[in-house]
């Protein structure tokens, strides 16, 4: 079970900051210290993520869609306050963060269901 959690932990991570860097700069934002932002945010706030919902849902049973909707509001109130307060381009810094999440979630649902 460790090495599956550490597995899922590196390759979350991996996704997670290459699809939301490639976000950042999909949407047109060019400013290095937010783009070094959006990748110290995310290693921050991602391994906790998939570290919550492994506790949550393999090791205390919880109900995994109510576990994810949780942990990824928490993220994204996390990451759009840390936009906030410590970018520098960000105009909707919540806006930014719920999008960028939805992108990269939606996105590695997606390439669970081609890899199965």
């Amino acid at each position: 079970m460790e090495r599956a959690l550490l597995i899922s932990l590196s390759v979350s991570l991996a996704l997670t900051v290459s699809l939301e860097s490639g976000f950042f700069l999909l949407t047109g934002k060019r400013n290095k210290k937010d783009l070094l932002l959006v990748v110290l945010v995310n290693v921050m706030t991602n391994p906790a993520v998939v570290l919550l919902y492994w506790l949550a849902v393999d090791y205390s049973g919880f109900n995994w869609i109510v576990t994810i909707a949780v942990l990824e509001v928490l993220a994204v109130l996390t990451e759009g306050y840390i936009y906030k307060n410590r970018g520098q381009d960000f105009k909707r810094p919540f806006g930014f963060s719920l999008f960028a999440n939805m992108f990269s979630y939606s996105t590695g649902v997606l390439l669970q269901m081609i890899l199965r």
